[in-house]
């Protein structure tokens, strides 16, 4: 296997053991995002609305009834959150969700669709810039897309900057500074930080949420309990203590793809 085929098996792995942790942690406290991307997408033309990066599929719970009838496709790589996320749609016969590697999406979406949306997934894959490329090739004209990620800096302080500072993340962000010249002719109607509110009840439960429901998940599995427990230290020693409220701010790019009346 090579390298790149040991990292996708690995992340799909640690979102598989993520899966049930995330949708009660994470899903919650992520749902005015979700809620942000999906009224974003108004006005569209016929066509299914694809979910790229589903997860558990909390898009869906909104995009449903905004779009009756219409066909709502989600595609996650993960799956024990494909499991989750067709539970969630059982009851919906316009809606499936396929398992699969969202980073390029299949050919016969080319052109197709009404809507994409997509949040928390981009900054998750090994080419954000040509993912969203893909994305944006699978909307017809008049077609809109949302996605929403979190950037490099997310906030200054807060969990979200304390475990950059104890993991000394230097991960390579700079195709952020791509993404709206990746999507060509795009008809860019917002592009902007939205935060919102959100709670925890201490340090610690936002450590070990990331670490058994959320993105530590996978690094967990690459470096051991033994390099965990001691990241969990630093962090929860730096920490300040009890309830933890802080404003994260995320990305949203809405855009348009023009029509011949443009």
């Amino acid at each position: 296997m090579t390298e790149p085929d040991e990292r996708l098996s690995r992340t799909a792995r640690g979102w598989d053991e993520a899966a049930d942790g995330y949708q009660a942690y994470f899903v919650p406290r992520f749902a005015p995002w979700v809620k942000a991307a999906v009224e974003a997408v108004a006005e569209v033309p016929d066509g299914p609305v694809l979910v790229p990066c589903c997860g558990t599929f909390p898009e869906l719970d909104l995009l449903a009834p905004r779009f009756p009838g219409r066909a709502i496709v989600g595609i996650d790589l993960s799956a024990e959150m494909v499991r989750l996320a067709r539970e969630r749609a059982r009851r919906l016969p316009d809606v499936d969700v396929f398992q699969g590697d969202a980073a390029a999406l299949d050919p016969r979406w080319s052109g197709s669709c009404a809507a994409v949306v997509s949040v928390f997934g981009l900054q998750q894959l090994p080419a954000p810039a040509a993912a969203i490329s893909s994305w944006f090739g699978a909307l017809r004209p008049g077609g809109r897309m949302c996605v929403v990620y979190w950037p490099e800096v997310a906030e200054d302080t807060g969990p979200f900057a304390l475990l950059d500072t104890v993991l000394e993340d230097r991960t390579d962000r700079s195709w952020e500074d791509g993404l709206v010249d990746a999507l060509g002719d795009a008809v860019v109607e917002r592009d902007e930080l939205v935060a919102y509110p959100m709670t925890h009840p201490s340090a610690a439960a936002y450590f070990d949420a990331a670490d058994r429901a959320g993105p530590l998940r996978a690094l967990a599995l690459a470096r051991g309990d033994a390099f965990i427990a001691e990241l969990r230290k630093q962090y929860v020693d730096q920490a300040p203590a009890g309830e933890w409220v802080h404003h994260p701010h995320a990305r949203l790019l809405a855009v348009r793809k023009a029509t011949s009346a443009d």
